[in-house]
């Protein structure tokens, strides 16, 4: 399973069905913000969904495909952070992550993602780690900009978000990049 402390004050770790409770409280309580950009809020109703969301994960992880940890600061659970999924021919994969309603604006979530791509380049051996973010979703661009991804171009109608279609703007990090910034 995986942990990793990022400070005496937060840990990553895997999502367990254990945690479908606090999880679902976290996002039934920050949906409003959330539902700007994540589609699948609307579909999580109860803890129920969450543990099944929570469950797909366990599945991704065992095929060997990634997995997504929540956020733990203070000892409550504050986001979460995953992989899409592994390529593992060609060594690369994406991050996806959010955060609850509080957490916003602390460093949490820069920190988060600065461990999962260490984790992805030093332990698991991939050379590129993508983020994709919303044109106008200046809060989850700021991450890889902060971290010096290369801002690789945008991905024009890539989202069918509830009624319209956004764009993405495509960041990218390759291990030798991030070997010499670490």
């Amino acid at each position: 399973m995986f942990t990793y402390h990022i400070d005496e004050k937060t840990t990553l770790k895997m999502l367990t069905p254990q945690d479908s409770e606090s999880l679902f409280l976290l996002t039934d309580q920050s949906k409003k913000s959330l539902r700007e950009w994540l589609p699948f809020i609307e579909l999580t109703k109860s803890s129920a969904d969450t543990e099944a969301f929570i469950k797909s994960t366990m599945k991704q992880f065992s095929d060997n495909n990634g997995f997504q940890a929540g956020i733990w600061h203070n000892e409550k659970i504050a986001g979460v952070i995953g992989f899409h999924k592994i390529d593992w021919n060609n060594k690369s994969t994406s991050i996806g992550y959010w955060l609850g309603n509080g957490y916003e604006g602390s460093g949490l979530m820069t920190k988060s993602v600065s461990a999962f791509v260490n984790h992805a380049i030093v332990e698991l051996g991939l050379n590129r780690v993508e983020i994709r973010a919303a044109v106008e979703n200046k809060k989850s661009r700021a991450i890889p900009e902060r971290l010096n991804f290369t801002k690789e171009g945008c991905i024009r109608q890539a989202e069918w978000l509830y009624d319209h279609y956004v764009d993405h703007v495509v960041y990218g990090m390759l291990a030798e990049d991030w070997l010499e910034i670490e």
